[in-house]
């Protein structure tokens, strides 16, 4: 098995998710408010969740949260991120996030977490870029990778359907950088 490190930044630590997180990230990532909004939908069964995130190291196709984003200061947890390669052939590796606690957007930690997320995969893979991609509505996602560095590559029209409508989907890259 994958061992998956814990990430230290300035506010926030990335760890690996633990027993008793999985209610509260299995509630976060099953709320049409938290996930819903840019993105499809679907529910899961608390098992599939917790099989999916157990099995998240060893998988690299995994969508399952590999990381839970917590505040050093008090321990909170604010939401989790993960990575995942994004197509069968081509070389990408793509980040995902979702900061889950509406009152706590806005105030950096999207931009800390997804930094330490960027960094380590650089670090710790043969990367030479990592992606990301956003619904074309999700303005805050977009900011959040342009301050990261990320570019916009490019936009799929009619690439995601949700809210029974096709949306376009920004695709965002960044190369690395140390």
């Amino acid at each position: 098995m994958t061992e998956v490190p814990v990430l230290e930044g300035f506010r926030l630590r990335l760890r690996p998710p633990q027993r008793s997180d999985m209610m509260v990230l299995f509630g976060w990532y099953n709320d049409p408010e938290t996930v819903a909004p840019f993105d499809r939908f679907t529910i899961d069964s608390f098992e599939d969740f917790e099989t999916a995130v157990a099995g998240a190291p060893t998988d690299p196709h995994s969508l399952a949260p590999r990381f839970v984003v917590e505040r050093k200061a008090d321990g909170k947890v604010l939401g989790f991120v993960g990575h995942y390669q994004a197509h069968p052939v081509l070389e990408i590796t793509d980040v995902w996030y979702v900061l889950a606690i509406p009152d706590e957007r806005g105030k950096g930690y999207g931009t800390e977490s997804v930094g330490l997320l960027v960094d380590y995969l650089f670090h710790s893979q043969n990367l030479a870029r990592v992606g990301a991609t956003c619904d074309v509505q999700n303005l805050p996602s977009a900011k959040l990778l342009e301050r990261l560095g990320f570019r916009h590559e490019g936009t799929l029209r009619a690439a995601l359907y949700h809210h029974a409508t096709w949306h376009d989907v920004l695709v965002f890259g960044v190369r690395y950088r140390f």
